[in-house]
């Protein structure tokens, strides 16, 4: 009995982990059925960098921009942000960052944000663009001050928005360093992982753009449920947990950043402490603008996006009042927001 008992407790979790493999496998090849790739692959180096490239109209009065998207993302986000707004003016060039969306992960150089803005220069040789203006969002901002540091003959200009790009006090969320663990973070990456995460996809979504609405489409339309497949999830997993030591390193390197930069942030965001971060790009870049966006959260680039599409405007050579744009801003509230006042 007792030898019946030990067996159906060991039977028991490896029939869950095996049907939550099984899950896994199905539900990753879904993912890919409904969101087929909408980037071209290119070879930067032995493996694939994915991007989308949208080319100039015939009145273009901007120059190649490039867009860098934050954790948990893929080139889908910025592209749903920015695509319409400044469709014709300028290339556009959208990236999966190594080992999300559609990118191979690379070499273990691109576990850390300089191993990425390096690929990132190489895709841009591979299209020809001496030149770009560099957008980063989020962790997306740890790769933009990257490449302003290590190519600066490639940057026009860099715009950060709600970037994480200076150490702090503290930690990560428990399970980005549980994916990142050796065999125990396969195991919850290949079993767990996708059957918990998908039921927290909109709550988690709407919380990153707190207080501020969700759109009603951007779920649908940019799908970061993509990022709970195993591959990319241990990459992103290996991007938050090594960022605060990789940016003890790198932060002291921003000085020598000359490029002019726009800094927009929000004072309400629970994401990314902007007090730290944007107030760290002000202080350590000295051709920079910080914008500060009263009653806005992490989603700097769809909430306050009129206003992110001035500063490429002005990084681009063009007249423009930011500081008055920012300080007319009004940022629209949540319903739960709104009644929590």
């Amino acid at each position: 009995m007792l030898k019946a008992l030990l067996a159906l407790l060991v039977l028991v979790p490896l029939v869950a982990l095996a049907g939550g493999f099984v899950f896994t496998e199905w539900k990753t090849s879904q993912f890919e059925t409904v969101y087929p790739n909408m980037g071209t692959r290119t070879d930067v180096g032995g493996y694939f960098l994915n991007s989308v490239d949208v080319p100039p109209g015939p009145n273009a009065d901007l120059p190649p921009i490039v867009f860098i998207h934050g954790a948990s993302g893929n080139l889908r986000d910025q592209y749903f942000a920015f695509e319409k707004p400044l469709e014709g003016r300028g290339r556009l060039i959208f990236v999966d960052r190594p080992g999300y969306g559609y990118s191979d992960r690379g070499g273990p150089e691109n576990d850390t944000p300089a191993g990425q803005a390096d690929a990132i220069a190489r895709l841009l040789e591979k299209k020809g663009i001496d030149r770009a203006i560099i957008v980063g969002h989020s962790l997306g901002g740890a790769i933009a001050a990257s490449f302003g540091v290590r190519h600066p003959d490639k940057t026009i200009g860099l715009l950060f928005l709600s970037a994480a790009t200076h150490s702090w006090n503290g930690g990560v969320d428990w399970y980005y360093d549980l994916a990142a663990t050796p065999v125990i973070g396969t195991v919850f990456r290949y079993s767990l992982l996708l059957s918990v995460g998908l039921g927290r996809i909109e709550s988690g979504s709407q919380a990153v753009f707190a207080p501020n609405p969700m759109p009603p489409r951007y779920v649908a339309e940019t799908m970061p449920g993509m990022i709970l497949r195993p591959g990319a999830f241990y990459a992103n997993a290996v991007d938050v947990s090594g960022l605060n030591s990789f940016v003890k390193t790198m932060e002291q390197h921003y000085r020598e950043i000359a490029a002019p930069t726009v800094i927009i942030t929000g004072d309400s965001d629970d994401i990314v402490a902007e007090e730290i971060h944007s107030v760290g790009l002000k202080r350590d870049i000295a051709n920079s603008e910080l914008l500060w966006l009263k009653g806005v959260g992490h989603k700097t680039d769809y909430v306050a996006n009129g206003l992110a599409v001035a500063a490429i405007e002005r990084l681009a050579g063009k007249p423009r009042d930011l500081q008055a744009m920012a300080s007319e801003f009004h940022a629209p509230q949540s319903q739960q927001a709104a009644s929590a006042k």
